[in-house]
């Protein structure tokens, strides 16, 4: 049985990148030939595109997981790795992309319009990338970046000039059928269609697309009976026509009552009273349909709506009901404004904009916000020592530490950075240049006796100058002893 699903939760999982490599090039006469690591490939992105040839959210429903490829590491003799291939989901003319709050983040309307909707991780760099006049062979590597994690929802919303609605049973498939190729289900009881339906109608140089929803009853706009799944696939339509069952022998059911009731459910639903209306009097090759529809048309005409008594069984007044259609469909599109032109535009940063927020949590933590230190953060080995010491000098020229200085930032204090979360330590931050150790390690960072300082070394100094000659040390002479000399 075929299913029709217009609206899914998609789970989905851009690519993480590849690591940077640590590698020393090493030669023949050439023992330390400097710093040859690769750098990461970027992971594959998650994009979502419009595909004429695909009519429901099906693949999506059974599926809904999505991950794209990762980025392949780097590797030795400067060999960049390769990037995640990029993952291109084809959904529906007509798809709006959410978030879990509700926040539309896309209308996908017309063949090839793209959304990305999770960005791939970028790749870290190696250690050649990282290289400097006073880094000259690094001992580290940048971790590849994850990628973007997000949960959205799917909407179908059927891109369509015409909506037909009515009540169930009032031969909406039926119109459908014969006005266009389309091939619903039609039988006789009510609740045949179960999803809607979609029909190109063809009238002279004019054409145009038709919806047939699933049928409406009272309470349809609150959740009751299908209406509520399916009112969303005419929001887009510009002529709205209410099919009406002029042959009906449901007690309590007439051509008048049965418009009432349709027109509080679109009133309910909201968003639809602008679009014109036209009323549809069907089954009247039924001698009780004709003559009904006769009493009631000047009582629809009186509300200044346009009436056409058909026949979907012998196709009685069709040809004027499809020309009327194609009349108001052209109308509305002349009506419509004319697409915007893409325009690109910049936005360079402000002057003082200093890339980073710092704001101080309730526990007390400084909270440091902002893309680049947040990325540096997660591409940071914080099981090598060169690695952190780099980032602390990166933090340093962006200027997080003069700022937790000004904001009353005291040694030991906890800053927070993304995920992670460190001990406040200035002296870290000094600027100092590198001064290469052990591989992966930084001078900084290694736990070591505490020296005197330049300051209290040249006060030592000349403290000594300044003490009287008596308490002055004995300079240091060398004794040479002969037997010394002799060993005895």
């Amino acid at each position: 049985m075929t299913m029709f699903v217009d609206r899914v939760v998609l789970h989905l999982q851009a690519g993480d990148g590849g690591h940077g490599c640590v590698s020393i090039r090493r030669e023949k006469f050439k023992p330390f030939g400097g710093p040859d690591g690769g750098n990461g490939g970027h992971g594959g992105s998650v994009s979502l595109v419009v595909d004429p040839q695909v009519h429901t959210l099906l693949d999506f429903h059974f599926r809904p997981h999505v991950k794209a490829e990762n980025g392949k590491g780097g590797a030795g003799s400067n060999r960049d790795g390769a990037n995640g291939a990029d993952l291109v989901l084809k959904v529906p003319n007509g798809t709006v992309v959410q978030a879990m709050d509700g926040t539309v983040l896309a209308d996908l309307v017309g063949a090839g319009t793209t959304f990305q909707a999770a960005r791939g991780g970028r790749g870290g760099r190696g250690n050649a990338a990282l290289a400097n006049t006073r880094r000259k062979a690094p001992g580290f590597a940048e971790l590849g970046e994850p990628g973007e994690r997000r949960d959205v929802i799917l909407e179908l919303k059927s891109v369509a000039d015409v909506g037909l609605v009515g009540f169930p049973s009032a031969g909406k498939s039926s119109l459908i059928s014969v006005i266009s190729a389309a091939k619903p289900k039609i039988a006789d009881y009510p609740f045949t269609t179960l999803v809607p339906n979609l029909g190109v109608v063809r009238v002279d140089e004019y054409t145009f697309t038709v919806a047939d929803v699933p049928g409406l009853i009272p309470g349809a706009a609150a959740g009751k009976g299908l209406g509520l799944e399916f009112l969303r696939h005419i929001e887009r339509c510009a002529v709205l026509v209410h099919v009406v069952d002029a042959a009906t022998m449901e007690p309590g059911r007439d051509p008048l009552a049965d418009i009432d009731a349709i027109e509080a459910e679109l009133a309910a639903y909201g968003g639809l009273a602008d679009r014109p209306r036209i009323v549809a009097l069907n089954k009247v090759d039924i001698p009780d349909g004709r003559d009904l529809a006769e009493i009631v048309r000047p009582d629809i005409e009186a509300r200044g709506l346009r009436v056409f008594e058909i026949s979907a069984v012998t196709r009685e007044g069709l040809r004027e009901l499809t020309y009327a259609l194609a009349e108001l469909v052209e109308q509305a599109r002349a009506a419509a404004p004319a697409p915007e032109p893409t325009r690109i535009v910049i936005r360079p940063p402000a002057v003082d904009d200093a890339g980073f927020t710092i704001e101080q949590a309730p526990d007390g933590a400084y909270v440091v916000k902002g893309p680049r230190p947040e990325r540096w953060v997660r591409q940071t080995n914080f099981d090598n020592d060169e690695a952190v010491g780099y980032l602390a000098d990166r933090l340093a020229r962006l200027g997080v530490e003069e700022e937790l200085a000004k904001l009353g930032a005291e040694p030991g204090d906890l800053v927070r950075i993304g995920d992670r979360e460190f001990d406040w330590q200035p002296t870290l931050y000094a600027g100092m240049d590198f001064v290469p150790g052990a591989r992966g390690t930084d001078y900084r960072l290694v736990e070591k006796p505490s020296r005197p300082t330049a300051a209290e070394r040249l006060a030592a100094r000349k403290a000594r100058r300044q003490r009287p000659p008596e308490e002055a040390e004995p300079e240091a002479v060398e004794v040479t002893d002969a037997a010394d000399e002799d060993g005895e």
